[in-house]
């Protein structure tokens, strides 16, 4: 496998070799658990494409590192630069915030701005455009990270994620332990592969417990708490609505507690709703939200340190990372009976 137009890095070799990163990484460090076939494999890539390390003792440039949003409107964003920022103070390095707002002339303004200061590593939270900044990140052979990236990305691009499908199921699971059958999903946008997962985990949950998937009790979203009101409106406004919610973030679950409260719904009396992130605010909700715990500040921080290895010509172990979730249960879910009483759990 030739590689061609990237800077080749240890996973450019991985991917033309067939093997994973560490083994490339195994072979470099002259490691003897290796069979001499792959060694001779890898090392005849090395040479064919000249395959350089960087010094791994070489300093930053300018000891900063730039972390890049679509928007600045969501405590999500709030975590992630918490996890990030205290990677970063620790290890001396300055953290540049920069929210690009799906707006062409921003996004060259901003790659402006980062060639001026020299940045030594980007760490990029964005659902739209990623493609043509990785590119021009590769030309300025500035190191990467994607955080929850929303498709496809080059196998040389490090990704860190969080078990999302997993997190979809156990949210409803829960449900369904509680005796519940008619569970609405509130979606996040349909382009981002975090909330196809969490689709496809409430699907396999459902599935699994031989009930039937109803695409009526399936409403879009977009993370935030109108569209999450928005969703309630529709479910709960049903002739026969839903005796539980999934919402795929907490924003959208709180959302569905104004949607309720109008209507005079009670959680969880009435309705159990669960969410997914585990926001600050989920815990001081009324009543406090069940939720699927996403690690965000553990994911910015493993960005962090991913980048800061990366722009020091250090190798990493894998470019694909998912963090785990937990489904933490609060006052918001309660035990279903036909008759309309319910016990909270």
């Amino acid at each position: 496998m030739t590689v061609v137009g990237r800077r080749v890095t240890i996973a450019t070799i991985a991917e033309a070799a067939g093997v994973s990163v560490p083994t490339v990484s195994r072979v470099l460090n002259g490691r003897t658990d290796v069979s001499p076939e792959t060694r001779d494999r890898i090392e005849h890539l090395l040479r064919e494409h000249d395959y350089r390390p960087r010094n791994s003792r070489q300093p930053l440039r300018a000891g900063l590192i730039d972390l890049v949003f679509q928007d600045l409107d969501s405590p999500w964003a709030v975590e992630l630069i918490r996890g990030v920022e205290e990677v970063n103070h620790a290890a001396g390095v300055g953290t540049v915030i920069s929210a690009i707002h799906r707006r062409t002339a921003s996004t060259r303004q901003w790659l402006q701005n980062l060639r001026a200061r020299q940045s030594d590593g980007v760490i990029l939270v964005i659902s739209d455009g990623a493609g043509p900044i990785s590119a021009e990140l590769h030309r300025l052979n500035v190191p990467m990270v994607i955080i929850d990236p929303a498709g496809g990305v080059a196998a040389d691009v490090p990704t860190i994620g969080a078990t999302n499908w997993s997190g979809g199921r156990s949210a409803t699971e829960h449900l369904i332990s509680l005796g519940h059958t008619k569970i609405g999903l509130v979606e996040g946008p349909k382009q981002l592969l975090c909330s196809r997962a969490r689709l496809d985990g409430y699907r396999a949950a459902l599935e699994e417990a031989g009930l039937r998937l109803d695409r009526r009790l399936i409403e879009p979203g977009d993370f935030h708490h109108e569209s999450g009101f928005q969703a309630g409106q529709r479910l709960l406004d049903r002739d026969d609505p839903p005796t539980a919610i999934f919402a795929s973030s907490d924003q959208m679950a709180l959302g569905l507690y104004e949607a309720a409260r109008l209507r005079g719904i009670r959680i969880p009396d009435d309705l159990s709703v669960v969410g997914f992130d585990d926001l600050p605010e989920a815990r001081w909700s009324a009543p406090p939200l069940t939720t699927v715990r996403q690690p965000l500040a553990d994911m910015g921080g493993l960005a962090a340190r991913t980048v800061l290895r990366l722009s020091r010509g250090e190798p990493i172990e894998t470019p694909r990372v998912e963090l785990a979730t937990e489904l933490v249960i609060r006052e918001s879910t309660a035990l279903f009976a036909e008759t309309g009483g319910k016990t909270a759990q």
